[in-house]
């Protein structure tokens, strides 16, 4: 006697041996044409999931979540953040939600030593030169950037990737700072050589980079504010490759604008995939199209990741990576 397979609904394309997986192991509805469902095409796809796979593009909110099939049991993200899922709304509704945590540490802290570099020495803008055709032969005094090597970096969340982004820091020469919800254990701000700050605007006037990379909850939003933003030195570099709701971007576009800040390097934006119009066209703002998590491996081992959750739970079991509103 055959046992039904669970109905798994994939809201984009993932990697084809993801799909292929799945396609195995369970009934899975794949998105072909990886277009973002709107609203009313998720509400119908949680009429039909067990199991609904979802990404950053979905916004998951209580009325969604409210509005599901009794046979939706689970939301097994497709990434590390769950800020665009109503975890709260899910648990009350006793729907188990799991993330990918882990897996993307390294390549998203690539991308982010990635933009210190490319803002502070001028990379991308040099580039640009050699490709218009306005090289002409190199002088004493043009296109200076500024070094890394001991300059102070200010990490503002000091998790998996704050913590892997330290130790590539820490190898150019940088001085690591942070600043947390609480100090990390002894043997790691010793491994780091990091300087905790339990106060973020003490820390942010003294750093010459700042790199956030903390999630984004109601706490955080806005984090840094027009009143944050013009405590930075003139000479600071700022950096985001977590989430673009952390910035208030209209004020940072001001920053930008009033030469208040030295440079600016984004992996991520507020109104995502909207670009401030502001922060467009400056030689000093690096922007990349939320490339955190952009590679092969990393996207592999995320699909794996939500299979390994899903068949978990399917086999009676709490999901390795599930979330409970008190993680957040």
């Amino acid at each position: 006697m055959s046992v039904r397979k669970l109905k798994v609904v994939l809201t984009r394309r993932l990697p084809d041996a993801i799909e292929t997986r799945m396609r195995e192991l369970f009934d899975a509805e794949l998105n072909l044409t990886d277009k973002p469902m709107d609203q009313e095409m998720l509400a119908a796809a949680l009429q039909r999931a067990d199991v609904l796979v979802p990404t950053i593009t979905d916004r998951i909110d209580a009325e969604l979540i409210n509005g599901a099939g009794d046979q939706l049991k689970m939301i097994a993200n497709f990434g590390a953040g769950v800020d665009h899922i109503d975890v709260e709304a899910a648990v009350a509704r006793r729907i188990i939600v799991s993330n990918t945590p882990g897996v993307l540490t390294e390549d998203t802290a690539d991308i982010c030593m990635s933009l210190i570099l490319s803002v502070s020495r001028r990379i991308v803008e040099g580039a640009n030169v050699v490709t218009e055709g306005q090289f002409k032969g190199w002088t004493p005094t043009w296109m200076c950037g500024r070094k890394l090597y001991g300059k102070r970096l200010g990490i503002v969340g000091m998790g998996r990737i704050g913590q892997a982004l330290a130790r590539r820091a820490k190898a150019f020469g940088m001085q690591v700072h942070y600043h947390n919800r609480k100090p990390v254990p002894d043997m790691v701000a010793e491994e780091l050589g990091a300087t905790y700050w339990d106060d973020l605007d003490q820390m942010l006037a003294r750093m010459d980079v700042i790199s956030l990379n903390c999630p984004a909850t109601k706490d955080t939003h806005h984090l840094l504010s027009a009143e944050r933003l013009a405590l930075l030195q003139p000479h600071a570099i700022l950096i985001n490759t977590a989430r673009g709701e952390l910035i208030d971007e209209e004020a940072l576009a001001e920053a930008v604008k009033n030469r208040a800040i030295f440079g600016v390097g984004l992996d991520v934006f507020e109104h995502e995939p909207a670009v401030h119009p502001g922060l467009v066209g400056h030689p000093n703002v690096v922007l990349l199209p939320h490339l955190g998590s952009a590679t092969i491996e990393a996207r592999q081992d995320m699909g794996e990741r939500v299979i390994a959750n899903i068949m978990t739970f399917q086999n009676g079991h709490r999901p390795p990576d599930r979330v409970i509103p008190a993680m957040l």
